[in-house]
């Protein structure tokens, strides 16, 4: 199963590289959605990857506007993914949360994107969208305290990381309750998510490869993450209660 499922993620990546070299030669441009946004990776280093991507899945979009599917099923596969995610983390099986991670992500992109094609934006998808968002990250991240239960270290990282994401989410939101938008810091929502799934998929077959305990790739990265999350959290207050002192 190991062996079959890392096949899987070396076809997935081989064909993800080969479309970014069709999307350089071809140099379809910006994406006018995620521009008009702001989105950023990585503080904008991997906004490249943003562009890729959207261009990548926007036949998908179509596709799904013409059938008729509406945010809210996204909204809520996205909270179905999480949840098997979790539990897939519970049960030791890291690959296949690392593969609900990736889907839920993707549903995440996908309902907010054909909420505006289809002209369906508003306040009640905003609100619903963040909302479930947090549950379906929320059930992921408890799946990985539950995966190192007999190691206190791993499950004090995954659970601070966990603290740490929905600090960031909150600030956000106080912020855009007195409006300032908050947004902004290394360890946004994408960036926990994208390196969540490639630490979970290559954790068992790197972890084998070397003679590692289980989840010790994992472990490294949640020991990346929680500060950076912590660290976004703070970049945020300091940022907003800045630009409200000064006004």
């Amino acid at each position: 199963m190991v062996h079959q499922l890392l096949y899987v993620a070396c076809a997935v990546f081989a064909a993800a590289f080969a479309s970014m070299g069709a999307y350089a030669i071809l140099r379809p441009g910006r994406d006018a959605d995620a521009s008009r946004k702001g989105t950023r990776f990585l503080l904008g280093i991997g906004d490249f990857l943003v562009h890729w991507f959207l261009w990548l899945v926007s036949p998908a979009e179509r596709l799904f506007v013409r059938m008729g599917l509406t945010p809210d099923t996204f909204n809520l596969m996205g909270v179905v993914f999480g949840l098997a995610s979790g539990f897939a983390f519970a049960m030791g099986h890291l690959e296949l949360g690392g593969w609900g991670i990736a889907l839920g992500g993707l549903c995440d992109v996908l309902d907010g994107r054909i909420a505006r094609l289809r002209g369906m934006a508003s306040a009640y998808g905003k609100f619903i969208d963040s909302s479930l968002d947090r549950f379906a990250e929320v059930f992921a991240f408890l799946g990985l305290v539950v995966y190192f239960r007999d190691r206190p270290l791993g499950a004090f990282l995954a659970a601070s990381t966990l603290a740490g994401s929905l600090l960031v989410s909150y600030v956000q939101a106080r912020g855009e309750t007195v409006e300032v938008s908050g947004a902004g810091g290394l360890m946004q929502r994408a960036e926990r998510l994208v390196a969540l799934f490639l630490v979970a998929v290559f954790d068992p077959p790197l972890c084998a490869w070397r003679g590692w305990a289980h989840g010790s790739l994992v472990v490294a990265a949640l020991a990346l993450m929680a500060p950076a999350t912590f660290g976004t959290a703070v970049y945020r207050t300091i940022w907003i209660a800045r630009r409200l002192r000064s006004t």
